[in-house]
């Protein structure tokens, strides 16, 4: 019995660093920036068709949350091999080796299957056709894999345009297609605001790995642009939203007034990156894409319309 309990002691340290590795490589505070497209999307396929299947919005969840995971990992993965990860990197997955590399790659490949049999329940159930759907979803999920993997767009300065395609466009079309049954390009334009903010938090990503990126040989926007321009283009992609908000709220519904309520979450970033303050502000922008845009979604909901 002594030698059992003894055994186990070893173990759970063991399982329990496993899941804490597990969980820092999902990094799951990022999950808004993938969540809430979804949920925008839903809302709009509400406003146009006056019906909503849950099963349905549970799969696309499934879906996105998915990839983006994936993605996540793949990432990880791909950081570490390429030698861009160091002692100072933010991801302590593979340097503190609280996963294997091996792991890493198999826990992508069960998400990404997750994703895969999530996908074959909307196909199931949705109305819209199967070829629409798939087109969509083949291309978020090859959209995560390249943005580090394969030709690794990440590192060549185009990491940018695929986060922005892939998490504003791609995710708001799909959720609302799986809904609603038909492809409307006009809902894309309801995903700017939220992915200007989804975008600000890979920029200041970047923006805080600058020297380790540049001593990797790795090309980010941020390094083409410099310290001083890339404060700009970060207070650019915060504020934008909020000009937007107050264009709709005039001129098309007073709900759209809701989501600046979170201006001043803005502001203490802005400052917060003026200041140097960047080790925190990833996680802190992703704070603001969560409040920002549920109150955006709340807004489109009370319109009642498309």
């Amino acid at each position: 019995m002594a030698v059992a309990s003894a055994s186990n002691c070893d173990r759970y340290p063991t399982l329990r660093s496993k899941m804490i590795g597990y969980m820092l490589a999902l990094r799951p505070w990022s999950f808004a920036a993938s969540f809430i497209p979804v949920l925008l999307g839903s809302v709009l396929s509400y406003n146009h068709t006056k019906s909503l299947s849950i099963p349905i919005f549970v799969f696309t969840v499934i879906v996105t949350l998915s990839v983006h995971g994936a993605g996540n990992l793949v990432n990880t993965y791909y950081d570490f091999h390429l030698g861009i990860d160091c002692n100072e990197a933010d991801d302590r997955t593979l340097i503190d080796h609280l996963l294997t590399p091996d792991e890493v790659v198999r826990f992508g490949a069960i998400l990404y299957t997750m994703a895969c049999f999530a996908f074959a329940g909307i196909v199931y159930l949705s109305p819209a056709r199967m070829e629409v759907l798939a087109f969509i979803f083949f291309g978020g999920l090859s959209s995560s894999f390249q943005y580090t993997g394969g030709f690794g767009f990440k590192y060549y300065a185009l990491g940018d345009i695929m986060i922005f395609i892939t998490f504003g466009p791609i995710a708001v079309l799909f959720a609302f297609t799986c809904q609603a049954g038909i492809c409307m390009i006009r809902v894309i334009y309801y995903a700017v605001p939220i992915v200007l903010i989804t975008e600000a938090i890979l920029h200041s990503n970047n923006a805080r790995d600058f020297e380790s990126d540049k001593r990797a040989g790795v090309i980010t926007l941020a390094i083409i642009l410099g310290r001083k321009r890339s404060y700009i283009l970060y207070v650019i992609l915060v504020f934008t939203p909020y000009v937007l908000f107050a264009y709709m709220a005039i001129w098309l519904s007073p709900s759209y007034i809701l989501p600046m309520l979170t201006i001043l979450n803005g502001l203490k970033l802005e400052k917060q990156y003026r200041q140097g303050e960047l080790k925190t502000l990833p996680v802190a922008t992703a704070r603001l894409n969560l409040m920002l845009g549920i109150l955006y979604v709340l807004s489109c909901f009370l319109t009642g319309n498309l």
